[in-house]
């Protein structure tokens, strides 16, 4: 399928410069990956208004479509963890969140404001936009809490185990995407959308996609080493 094409490239792309940036500017690389993390968790906001068909060919699932965003946010949460510590990464997740607040409150002051007679998809846009703000109120609880849980697991195993980068890469974003799949869909969508389904099909599209990813953060991780 051609989006498994845009997500590989997509993937490629920011794998390979983050490790550029890092190795080349340190201080540097880690504005850079804080805002490739910004980005990250503000298009998954808007892609989540939209579900989709997940279809994995022995059977089909119904998830948001921000499935192939949310590992994207937790590989540059690790990126991040991997080489600036936990203080850094909790520090990432405080400035990704004021930007998501920033992000509803523009959202809030562009609603406000009345529409031109002849923009004709006025309703259309208040109705997605009606939803993205309680999707992005239920991303703001989901977010602080599973993303300080995958910090600090991730940054307890590389202590204990710093060989086993596979064993701390998995096992951070495994309880993190999990966690974030019960507490957001719960949140977002009870009372609009049959969230059982929901809640399955993006826990096991969310981990299958994590784990897809797996191999371009052991990339990263090569990267920077092979330079450092």
């Amino acid at each position: 399928m051609i989006v498994y094409l845009y997500w590989l490239i997509s993937l490629t792309i920011v794998t390979y410069f983050s490790a550029y940036f890092v190795k080349k500017f340190k201080e540097a690389g880690y504005a850079f990956l804080v805002g490739f993390y910004v980005i990250y968790l503000a298009a998954s906001q808007i892609f989540a208004t939209r579900t989709i068909k997940f279809d994995l060919g022995f059977h089909i699932f119904y998830a948001p479509a921000a499935v192939f965003i949310y590992p994207f946010i937790a590989q540059a949460l690790d990126m991040i963890n991997e080489v600036y510590g936990r203080e850094k990464t909790y520090l990432a997740i405080l400035i990704a969140f004021l930007t998501q607040v920033l992000l509803v409150l523009f959202i809030l002051m562009v609603s406000s404001l009345k529409p031109a007679p002849f923009f004709l998809y006025e309703e259309v846009w208040r109705n997605i936009f009606k939803l993205g703000i309680r999707i992005t109120i239920a991303s703001w609880i989901s977010f602080l809490i599973c993303q300080y849980i995958d910090a600090t697991i991730f940054a307890f195993l590389k202590k204990r185990y710093e060989k086993k980068v596979l064993l701390r890469s998995i096992t951070s974003d495994v309880i993190d995407l999990t966690l974030d799949s019960l507490i957001f869909i719960t949140i977002a969508f009870l009372g609009v959308m049959p969230i059982i389904p929901l809640i399955i099909g993006q826990i096991v599209s969310k981990n299958i996609i994590g784990f897809i990813d797996t191999p371009f953060f052991l990339w990263y991780k090569r990267l920077i080493k092979k330079e450092g």
